[in-house]
Order: C-alpha cells, then structure tokens, then sequence
C-alpha cells in the first residue's frame, strides 16, 4: 500500500491525538483511558499539496491484563508491515520507559523509515527532555505537541521527504461509494468484513463494545470498489454508561449519515429486537439505502424454506411500511451467502442512482393515476398533469404537478410509491414524492 504512513508506540502518548491533528478531524477517539483505540484507524493527510493516507493504531502492549492486548499487537504488527513511514511516538513528560526500548527494538528489524515523534511538548520546559530519546537508536527525536500543534509542520515536511513518489490514480473518498455495516453490539459486523477481505482486518471477541471507532476498509475486488465502513454496536441510550462508548456510538451514527448503503445487520439466534427496528428508523430518517442480513444462520436448527419466510415476513412486518428492500441469511463464520451481501448493496447504490426519463413517467403513471384518481375533497377533483424526476438528488425524487396539492394525503403518495416501485427497480432505496401546484 502506498504513501501510507503508521503511527504506533505504548498506550497513550497521543496517537490519536496526533491523528487528528495531522488529519485535521477528530475521527479517533481520545481519551485518557489506555487501551481505547484497538482497531486500526485510517485517515487523509494533506500537506504542501502533497496527500498521503495515515493509520492510527493501538497502544502497543506486553503482559498486561487487557484481554484484547495480542488482537492490538497483531493490529500494531500489520500496520508497521503495510506502512512506507512510521511515526515512533514516545511520551517527552516520562521520559523512555521499557516498553518504548521493546517497540524501537520491533521498529529498528522492520528497517522501515523510523520518525521519532517526543509528543507533548506542550510548553518550553518539556523540550529539555527530548535529547534523552536519542538512546532509542531512531535518529533525531522532533518534538511536538499533538494537543496544540507545536511541532508539526516540521514533522509532515520530514514525513513528506521519506514517503515514495506519489501515486495520482488513487480515488479519492468522496468519489467511491460507502456501505456503513451497522447494528447492535456483537450482530458480527467485523467478523463479516474480516470474511469479506480474507484477513484479520478488525478485533473480533465475544466482549461487547470491541469496535470502538468507525473503521473505513476500501474492497475492491472482483470488480467491485468501495468503501466498508465498520462501526460500533448502538445500544439503547440507558445502556451507554461510559464516555468511550458514548463517543463510539455518535461515531456509528455519523458514519450512517455519510454513507450511501447500510448493511443492517442482526443475530439470529436473537431475533428481532427494539433496538433493531431503532437502528433502522434512523437508517430510513437519514434516507440511506439498506441491505438487512440475518447473521449466525448457521447456529440456527431450523433452515427449511419455510422458516426463511417466516423470519422474512417477520422482518418486513417489524420494519413496515417501508418494506421493498432485500434480506440474506448469512454466516460470517462459515462464509455461507457473504458475497451475495456485496452483491445486493451494490444493486441498491445503483438503485439509488437509477434516473427514469420524464417521458417514460408520464406515458406509464398517468395510466395508474386514471385508474385510481385522488379522492375528491369538498367536491373538487385534484388533477396530476405531469410527473418529473428530480436529477441530482441523493434519494430517487419524484416531482407531481397538480392543481390542489395540499389536497393529496398520504395514503395516495403510497399509492405513488407503490406504483413507482412497480414499474421501475428502486429496491433498497427510499424514495421522495413531492407535490407541487401546476
């Protein structure tokens, strides 16, 4: 992977605040607590019309009681071996400590260009402590201040020198469709992209609250290209009772606003609860297509074609009215159905951009509205005399011009979006249906 650069060291010297800075977002979470980032975190950094992506690990560990310290590790070890650069970041308050000695000893066999980050420089005083970095072996010590910024310019150019020649055809974010994999705690949402990349891509445990950050993952094979965006379990807000998790679950809710697709997925030895049917009001108020996947199939006893639609008509029943969106019955463990998964999400962004010409509208839609007209309201007759379709738009938006449209109820726009959905594909999608007066 090119132009990538790894910023790895003990648990909290400031990764991640120093993520953030050089990516000038706050999309790492910070906080005080060692060991609150585990899975690798991956981010743009723009510097003298140079861009290069950069990853943010966890802190580096050894014989500690975090249950997830060797999942971390393998993390850590795969983002140095993926990485052009790597920021070797150290506490400048404390001062080398044995476990600093034990990364720069990894660092130095990697023979990786090495950065000696002394973060937290915050004022003057701390700067007299930086020469006591050079006994690491790593060249000069730069030092800096992830929290105010001291420093940093000085340590992108010296980055910017060690990176390769860029590469101009990498897509950038924005261009690239994004599938947030969205759900309650432990549905199997890193399990099913760890399947989907065939690698150890993100900590799979038992432990609920394993994701913390929302991890974006480009895929792109077998034709496809996108961006999988993991995000951590939502659980009802009375169930939230940390800070970490609390920033975890805003993280999982602005990564479905800005996604295109959600992959809505639940536990089937669990079946449908409150919180999934929560999960996918917000889906649908934030007008994002969805893929709704039965994870765990194979812990299920009963698999006959009979108890598929059972489960299926219990879902669409759960989740009405808006019910025209596709369900697979998956196994992230087994692998059973996981590609049809990438399948159905790539139909619904299509869908989601599907255009029909204004012409075609009229010629088909007319003949349903003249079949069943709008009701009457107080002895006059609402008349639709055009139908447009909206370009542009994030949602499929359909435009009926009419002589009383505040007249037209919401029982008929269903009837609009039935007949629309009858005729053209739009499964997975949303779809808006404005009135406007002729």
């Amino acid at each position: 992977m090119g132009q990538l650069v790894a910023i790895v060291g003990r648990p909290n010297v400031g990764k991640s605040t120093l993520f953030n800075r050089l990516t000038q977002t706050r999309t790492a979470i910070t906080d005080p607590t060692a060991g609150t980032t585990r899975d690798r975190q991956y981010g743009k950094v723009d510097w003298c019309g140079r861009e290069f992506s950069i990853v943010d690990t966890g802190g580096w560990v050894v014989n500690s009681e975090d249950v997830f310290e060797s999942e971390i590790n393998k993390q850590v070890s795969l983002a140095i071996e993926q990485a052009d650069v790597i920021l070797f970041v150290v506490d400048a308050m404390n001062g080398v400590t044995d476990l600093d000695d034990h990364v720069a000893q990894i660092l130095r066999r990697s023979r990786k260009p090495v950065v000696l980050v002394a973060n937290k420089v915050d004022s003057n005083e701390w700067v007299y402590n930086v020469p006591e970095f050079y006994k690491l072996g790593l060249g000069d010590p730069y030092p800096v201040s992830a929290a105010n910024g001291y420093g940093t310019g000085d340590l992108l150019d010296e980055i910017v020198k060690d990176l390769p020649e860029e590469d101009d055809t990498q897509a950038t974010l924005d261009d690239i469709p994004k599938f947030a994999i969205v759900g309650r705690p432990n549905a199997g949402k890193s399990s099913i992209i760890n399947a989907f990349i065939g690698a150890e891509r993100h900590i799979v445990t038992d432990v609920a609250g394993t994701t913390r950050d929302s991890i974006y993952t480009r895929y792109s094979k077998f034709g496809f290209d996108f961006y999988l965006v993991d995000t951590a379990g939502i659980r009802k807000k009375n169930k939230v009772n940390e800070d970490i998790e609390y920033y975890s679950v805003i993280r999982s809710i602005r990564a479905i606003e800005a996604s295109d697709v959600c992959i809505l997925m639940f536990d089937a030895t669990r079946g449908i609860e409150a919180q999934d049917v929560n999960i996918y009001s917000l889906i649908q108020r934030n007008k994002k297509g969805v893929v709704v996947v039965v994870n765990k199939w194979d812990l299920v006893e009963d698999k006959s074609t009979a108890a598929i639609k059972h489960y299926e008509a219990a879902i669409r029943e759960r989740f009405a009215p808006f019910t025209d969106f596709p369900i697979i019955f998956t196994s992230a463990v087994t692998k059973q159905r996981i590609y049809k998964v990438l399948e159905e999400a790539v139909a619904v962004y299509a869908n989601r951009k599907r255009t029909v010409p204004t012409s075609q509208l009229n010629s088909v839609l007319q003949d349903d509205i003249a079949a069943y007209p709008p009701p009457s309201n107080k002895g006059k007759f609402i008349k639709i005399k055009y139908i447009t379709m909206l370009k542009g738009a994030q949602v499929p938006t359909f435009i009926f011009f009419c002589n009383l449209p505040q007249w037209v109820k919401e029982p008929y726009r269903r009837y609009l979006e039935n007949k629309i959905r009858e005729h053209w594909d739009f499964t997975g999608t949303p779809v808006n249906i404005f009135m406007r007066e002729k």
